[in-house]
This record gives C-alpha cells, structure tokens and sequence, in this order.
C-alpha cells in the first residue's frame, strides 16, 4: 500500500523500485505503480498529467487564477469500453471517493500531456515528463527561466460554440499562453 506522503526524499520522479520500498510519494509515484501493474498484467494503461484549477461559481472571473502545481492520474484500456480513467491518488487522500476515481475524474483538471520517457522534437535529453516549459537558447536548455501559469474562468455562453463557429474545416484549438515569462 502507498501513503500520498511527500516527506521522504525521491518522491515524485514515478521510480518504480522507490515506489515499492518506500510506499510513499505523490500522484506521479502513485499513478506510475499503478500503470506498471497493469501493464504487468497485459492491460493497457497511459499517463496523464496536467493542471488542477479551483472550482468557479460559473460567472466570469475578472481576475486570473494561478495554478498551484501538477496533477497526474492513469487511464487503462477496457474493451468494450475504451480508455477508463483512474485517480489513485485523489482516492486515496479521499478514501469516501475512492468508488468514484476508478472509472470518473473530477472535472477540475486540464490536461497537459500524455506520456513519459519524452524527447522534444528529436533534440535533447530524454525527459521523464512535461509539465512545465523548456526554455533553450542556441539550441541549449537555459536555466532560471520562471513560469507562471494562470486560467480565468470565463461565462457559459462563451462555451457553447459549435464547429460551424470556427469556419469551413476548421476545429476548436486550445491555447497555452504564457504570461509575463521572466528572464
């Protein structure tokens, strides 16, 4: 069993051997056991990290939000249903939730990335995961480089477009803007 405990030094980096002698970490640590056992088992399971935002009241928020930290959880692959989502994490500092995080999320999330083991466009060192930005100057990483990430909430009527509200062929996009990068 796993503690969601980031106390000890190792936490977060989803280092299997870690994961079973210690028993403690954070969600990467928790979601990658899971994935692992799955896999293990011939079960199909992927990665999924992202950012937790607050719950808004559904009116438009005046000011930006500021994103704490990450959040990751797993899906694996069910025939007949596809891709199941679990949040082994979250039920675990929820036990009355647990139920609820084997097969449903929690709708305040956004998803960032999928996967692990990542190279950026064929250059560069092998990431464990992406979460935050690289920032490379003459083809190098630069260090020191400061993000800040922010949502707003916006008014219902704002998400209630259609594909015909985008043109011919076109689909929805999400942006990513990044606000205020500091040097």
């Amino acid at each position: 069993h796993m503690q969601y405990d980031k106390s000890v030094p190792g936490w977060g980096l989803g280092d299997i051997p870690y994961c079973l002698k210690v028993g403690k970490g954070n969600c990467t640590d928790f979601h990658t056991l899971f994935i692992a056992l799955a896999r293990a088992t011939g079960i199909p399971a992927r990665w999924n990290m992202g950012f937790p935002v607050a719950y808004g009241d559904g009116k438009a928020d005046t000011g930006d939000q500021t994103v704490a930290g990450y959040h990751c959880w797993a899906e694996f692959y069910a025939p007949g249903a596809g891709w199941v989502p679990v949040d082994i994490s979250e039920a675990r500092k929820h036990p009355e939730l647990k139920d609820y995080f084997f097969g449903n999320l929690s709708g305040n999330r956004v998803l960032f990335t999928r996967g692990r083991d990542l190279v950026l466009d064929g250059r560069g060192k092998v990431l464990n995961y992406l979460i935050y930005p690289v920032a490379r100057a003459d083809g190098k990483e630069t260090s020191g480089v400061e993000w800040k990430f922010s949502y707003r909430d916006v008014p219902d009527t704002e998400l209630t477009r259609t594909a015909a509200d985008y043109g011919s062929g076109s689909q929805p996009a999400a942006t990513l803007a990044l606000l205020h990068p500091t040097p």
